[in-house]
């Protein structure tokens, strides 16, 4: 079992900024493959980025490359999003997911998941 927490989402307005964390515990975090998923009102919930297990490997949504980088410390069994450039359609609930070893985009190759943080971008 891999439990995740994730912390650092808030109101921000447009072009700003914010830092995502996705704290977990439970089983080896250098096993698992990370990714971020956001999900707006009345929207299914999306793939934004993903990490593979090694941090060598990274993927991103059309929508955010450019301006989200994604990272993780495996020494501190963290992971991050680090948000620049945000813009309102940005705003939506972000999870954190993990599977083992690779990223995939679709959110049913995940096997654990957050329970969430809100970001609201402002125009």
């Amino acid at each position: 079992q891999v439990h995740l927490v994730e912390s650092g989402g808030g109101l921000v307005q447009a072009g700003g900024s914010l830092r995502l964390s996705c704290a977990a515990s439970g089983r080896t975090f250098s096993d698992y493959a990370m990714a971020w998923f956001r999900q707006a009102p009345g929207k299914e919930r999306e793939f934004a980025a993903g990490i593979n297990w090694s941090g060598g490997s990274t993927s991103y949504a059309d929508s955010v490359k450019g301006r989200f980088t994604i990272s993780r410390n495996n020494a501190e069994n963290t992971m991050y999003l680090q948000m620049n450039g945000l813009k309102p359609e940005d705003t939506a609930v972000y999870y954190c997911a993990a599977r083992y070893r690779d990223v995939y985009r679709s959110l049913n190759r995940y096997d654990y998941w957050g329970q969430g943080t809100q970001v609201t971008v402002s125009s």
